[in-house]
């Protein structure tokens, strides 16, 4: 063999067994939101160990329909988050920091909540659409199903800033004024089915 040859081989040699020898188990994750789903919101994140008791979680989800034309509840949201796990990661107790940042178009929703100063009975007679930005911290707990499952419980608080325009009905396109409002409250709410790799 020639002695090129040769090197090139020992190079990418070196490269596959040192990429394949830094390889663990539960280095990273995908996982779905079991209570996105229950309300048909599409969602899914993803997780990477970034040291033996970090890691980076990023979740995401759509919901691009609306129930009927005066009943609007379309979203989008991300909270990446970095967590801390009190064991190894992946297991047991976790503590994380996460931010927010999405759109909505919430309308015609029948209702007579209010909660942290926060009145969701205005979502009735208009539709608000607009963008919310914020961050939250949040704790968790990962039971361990199998090598490859595990079953993530996850409650947040934190604050987002909602920069929005209102509208007076939910099909209609007659703006009737803008706002912002300050919000505290729950920011995550999470029962993940959780595949690891």
């Amino acid at each position: 063999m020639k002695p090129k040859c040769s090197f090139l081989i020992l190079l990418f040699s070196i490269f596959i067994g040192g990429g394949v020898s830094n390889v663990h188990a539960q280095d990273w994750a995908i996982k779905t939101n079991i209570v996105y789903d229950a309300t048909a919101t599409v969602n899914i994140g993803a997780e990477v160990g970034l040291a033996k008791r970090w890691t980076l979680d990023i979740s995401g989800n759509l919901n691009a329909w609306s129930k009927n034309e005066e009943t609007k509840w379309k979203h989008w949201l991300a909270q990446p988050e970095a967590r801390y796990w009190f064991c190894d990661r992946f297991s047991r107790h976790f503590i994380g920091a996460h931010a927010i940042v999405g759109a909505f178009n919430f309308g015609g929703i029948n209702n007579n909540i209010s909660m942290l100063g926060t009145d969701f009975s205005v979502l009735k007679d208009n539709r608000y659409q607009g963008y919310a930005y914020g961050a939250g911290v949040a704790y968790g707990f990962a039971f361990m199903l199998s090598e490859h499952f595990n079953l993530e419980l996850e409650a947040g608080f934190g604050y987002a800033y909602l920069d929005y325009e209102v509208f007076d009905c939910g099909d209609c396109g007659r703006r009737i004024g803008e706002g912002g409002h300050h919000y505290i409250g729950p920011t995550k709410v999470a029962i993940n089915l959780v595949y690891l790799f």
